[in-house]
């Protein structure tokens, strides 16, 4: 009587315990059952891979040599481009010394060079004190000129410079004369060529009933204010009141008004 609630306890118990380890069981065996697939999958897979080229790594030895020499030879060509712009810049400032110094000379002109060239001779030619412009349409023939600060080129020289012309001052007297003498013909040949437009009859003549004899104009010129009609002194239109006498006008005003206000109802009644 009471051990019949153990027994029955114990047997739910071993029920659950079996269950248990039949599904254990089942799921060990799919396992085992799978493991020959993947196992050959992973075969195929490895065969696969190692019958591929590997990729070139990055870090190797021979890349880095590569770079490493790329990187010498960038190195070199600066150091020799900057040697070269040294280089030029010392002879450039010996020459602008010696055109300095050559009092014959009044200006130099170069032979067409390259932008960073044509920087570096500005540069100097500014530091000695000297004007340089340059002249050229093309990159290729574009050179640079040199001019002493007292020996500075007109606007008709740098035009003629630019024009890819060589400045003459004989020729350029010429031309200026030229310019000079036909801008005096013009002016001369305009004079003549003026007609003075004079009209057959005077309008006053046909408007003298209206206008009178004497012009607008010329009559404004003899009008005089009338006295009469109200012209006051600048002197009379001045309030000399203080502040506290027009205040009292003001409030003497009021009360004058309100008192006439206040007596004309009283008056009516």
């Amino acid at each position: 009587m009471f051990y019949k609630p153990v027994l029955q306890h114990s047997e739910e118990k071993l029920h659950t315990v079996c269950a248990c380890a039949y599904r254990t069981a089942a799921a060990n065996n799919n396992r085992l059952n799978a493991v020959p697939y993947h196992s050959k999958m992973a075969d195929l897979l490895g065969s696969i891979l190692n019958s591929m080229e590997k990729p070139p790594t990055v870090g190797s030895q021979e890349s880095r040599r590569k770079a490493r020499e790329q990187a010498a030879r960038l190195k070199k060509m600066e150091e020799l481009e900057k040697r070269k712009k040294a280089e030029f810049r010392k002879k450039m400032e010996k020459e602008v010394s010696e055109f300095i110094q050559d009092s014959a000379q009044q200006k130099r002109k170069y032979n067409p060079m390259g932008k960073i060239e044509r920087s570096i001779l500005h540069d100097v030619s500014e530091v000695a004190g000297l004007t340089s412009f340059s002249f050229g349409e093309e990159e290729e023939s574009r050179y640079v000129m040199l001019f002493k600060k007292e020996f500075a080129p007109s606007d008709e020289e740098l035009e003629a410079y630019r024009n890819g012309e060589e400045w003459d001052p004989k020729l350029a007297e010429q031309r200026r004369r030229l310019k000079e003498q036909a801008a005096l013909e013009e002016t001369a040949s305009s004079k003549t060529k003026k007609i003075e437009m004079c009209p057959n009859s005077n309008y006053r003549d046909k408007y003298v009933h209206l206008i009178g004899t004497s012009a607008a104009k010329d009559a404004a010129h003899t009008l005089e204010a009338n006295r009469a009609y109200g012209c006051v002194p600048a002197a009379n239109k001045r309030d000399t009141r203080s502040v506290e006498e027009a205040i009292d006008q003001i409030r003497a005003k009021k009360r004058q008004k309100q008192e006439e206000d206040s007596g004309a109802p009283s008056s009516s009644s």
